[in-house]
């Protein structure tokens, strides 16, 4: 049965993609996963991977059109089947809503000249029309669902009958910010302006929204990092190049393990509610051009320390070359954001929403320190939690940089 290759979402706050090009042309086979397109979200050039197998019948928009996630981009199914039940009278595809089901009918789809938002149309209240509001079934349905007042709502159906796209949108519009101050740079004839990337714009947005409204405070330790160092050039010693541990992946396998114990870290506020994931998943925040891209390693606790250390080479050299996949940037529960290979000492980093915490790492370095009141030489690696206060402590947060310690500096514990 033929079907929709849609825009995915990629990440929580996406709301639209640049389509670059197709790599797959209609007539070509097509298996589920495989690559059929690229794409360019507000952090990186992405691979579009087909949700189903099947022929490629029909695409639906061309290279550089901009698409809101969710949209459709293309139709696959058996080869020569028909597929003008997904399409409308002008060739654009028809929406799941918009394909009349027996039980709620829906309007025709008009044509792009008449599909324009109108305000709700107010006639005479009846049986069709309840409060005198034209608007099909599941418009209302979801109305009642959302609290929404239907008369608030323009329709974009014929006379401006209100479709559940309409009240969709209605509820997600975002609630008016109040003004922010700004001050305007001085630009002189000796100044150059450089326009914002889509990722530095992304990472503007991210960034001041959880400074602003996620309230933040910090934990930091001191961990002896000498038995870290010397198992990983033992265990690196038997790893091909591909599997080779990096002190970030000791960190990362720590941060995992640790976080079973820990769960309101490894968990995302909820307005009324803390929601706690069952899985946990380790994102590192990787320095590509323009930006900061955070990959993610899946099941990090359960993964050995050589599947961490291999997953992590292959994904941070795809987002350094722009062809990461959309599974290498979803789904992070926990953040390390690790800066000890550009020598710096210590450093606070700002939470990665929806995450609940993210933990900043400095340099492992040969440092002067007292043992049995004697000064010596140890190796010691500065590291600290910035945590939301909604959903955590500070006696938490400070317990589970205790645990990192730990296992850091008992680090056979890492390979179990």
């Amino acid at each position: 049965m033929a079907e929709f290759i849609v825009m995915p979402k990629l990440g929580f706050d996406m709301q639209e993609a640049v389509l670059n090009n197709w790599l797959k042309e209609i007539g070509d086979p097509i298996s589920r996963g495989e690559v059929v397109a690229e794409i360019e979200s507000d952090k990186a050039t992405l691979e579009l991977e087909s949700q189903a197998d099947g022929i490629l019948l029909h695409t639906l928009e061309a290279p550089g059109a901009i698409v809101p996630v969710g949209a459709n981009l293309a139709i696959i199914g058996a080869e020569g089947e028909d597929f003008s039940d997904l399409l409308g009278a002008n060739g654009d595809a028809v929406k799941a809503e918009e394909k009349t089901p027996a039980s709620e009918p829906e309007s025709a789809v008009p044509s792009k000249q008449t599909q324009t938002s109108q305000p709700a149309a107010i006639i005479p209240s009846s049986d069709e029309f309840p409060g005198g509001v034209k608007a099909t079934p599941v418009a209302r349905r979801v109305a009642q669902e959302k609290g929404i007042d239907l008369t608030q709502v323009s329709g974009s159906g014929p006379d401006g009958r209100i479709r559940k796209t309409d009240v969709e949108t209605f509820v997600t519009q975002p609630v008016a910010e109040a003004p922010v101050a700004t001050i305007t740079p001085l630009v002189t004839d000796e100044s150059e302006e450089i326009p914002l990337t889509k990722l530095r714009q992304a990472i503007g947005r991210r960034m001041t929204a959880s400074k602003t409204t996620v309230p933040h405070f910090y934990v930091t330790s001191d961990i002896d990092m000498a038995e870290a160092l010397a198992l990983r050039k033992q265990v690196n010693a038997a790893l091909p190049d591909e599997q080779k541990v990096t002190v970030n992946d000791l960190i990362v396998k720590a941060a995992a393990l640790a976080l079973r114990d820990f769960p309101n870290l490894n968990a995302a506020f909820a307005e009324d509610k803390i929601i706690r994931h069952k899985r946990i998943h380790v994102g590192t925040a990787v320095a590509v051009e323009g930006g900061l891209l955070t990959i993610v390693q899946k099941n990090t606790d359960t993964s050995t320390l050589s599947k961490v250390a291999a997953d992590n080479k292959a994904m941070i050299e795809r987002a350094r070359n722009g062809r990461v996949k959309p599974d290498d940037v979803e789904g992070a529960t926990f953040t390390v954001s690790n800066l000890g290979a550009f020598d710096v000492d210590h450093f606070i980093a700002i939470i990665n929403p929806p995450d609940a915490a993210i933990l900043a790492v400095g340099s492992a370095k040969k440092v002067p320190v007292i043992v049995d009141n004697e000064i010596t030489i140890g190796t010691r690696m500065k590291a600290t939690i910035s945590a939301d206060h909604r959903v955590s402590d500070g006696a938490e947060a400070a317990q589970f940089m205790q645990s990192i310690k730990a296992l850091l500096e008992n680090p056979l514990r890492l390979l179990l």
